[in-house]
């Protein structure tokens, strides 16, 4: 009975995180939308802050209320969760149909990616702002988390093209040595001989 439970917790909280739905094209229209809403706001998010930063509204380090960064924050990581969600369901549609492509390292490294990406980056960020990361002059707190994250990021990037280079590399047939096909192809296109009154022509013609 216990086992049986431990067995069934995993697919229990897959089908919670992502559930079983029937792909159709409604459904599938949806979660490309879903997905899509992602690429459309955030751009759009982005240029607000650029715009309430020039006018000096927006600052990293206010995350009162009254300030734009925590507004403008919140709704891009509701955009991340609904984005991430059609992705984990149709993982769960095609993992078993795409398992002989790799589809399950393809999509942990699409995690880490991810993880990376945002998660790391805000916890560095937090930290600079709380004044965890000290300042070494001429670098404040909050310029040398961002330099920590970007050094960070293109270590663990490279590290990641390494492995996505050996998951998304296709192997094709081998194909034949250039030589042995010639050969081949010489053995099968003879020059027909026709024998005309006795006398043999390669071309064709009448030998004279």
């Amino acid at each position: 009975m216990v086992a049986s439970r431990s067995a069934r917790g995993p697919a229990a909280a897959a089908a919670f995180a992502s559930p079983g739905v029937r792909i159709t094209r409604q459904t599938l229209f949806w979660l490309k939308l879903g997905t899509f809403q992602f690429a459309f706001f955030r751009p759009v998010f982005m240029f607000l802050s650029i715009v309430l930063w020039t006018n000096g509204n927006y600052s990293l380090s206010d995350l009162s209320p009254e300030g734009a960064a925590i507004w403008i924050s919140c709704f891009v990581a509701i955009l991340t969760i609904i984005a991430l969600w059609p992705v984990g369901i149709m993982f769960q549609q095609v993992r078993g149909l795409l398992n002989c492509k790799k589809i399950i390292p393809k999509f942990a490294l699409y995690q880490f990616v991810l993880i990376l990406n945002h998660l790391q980056t805000a916890i560095i960020n937090i930290l600079a702002m709380q004044q965890i990361i000290p300042c070494a002059p001429p670098f404040s707190s909050s310029a040398r988390g961002a330099y920590i994250t970007h050094q960070v990021l293109i270590m663990e990037m490279f590290l990641i093209t390494l492995l996505s280079r050996v998951v998304y590399r296709r192997k094709y047939d081998e194909l034949e040595p250039p030589e042995c096909a010639c050969e081949e192809d010489g053995d099968c296109k003879q020059t027909p001989k026709i024998i005309f009154n006795g006398a043999v022509s390669e071309d064709g013609l009448p030998g004279f």
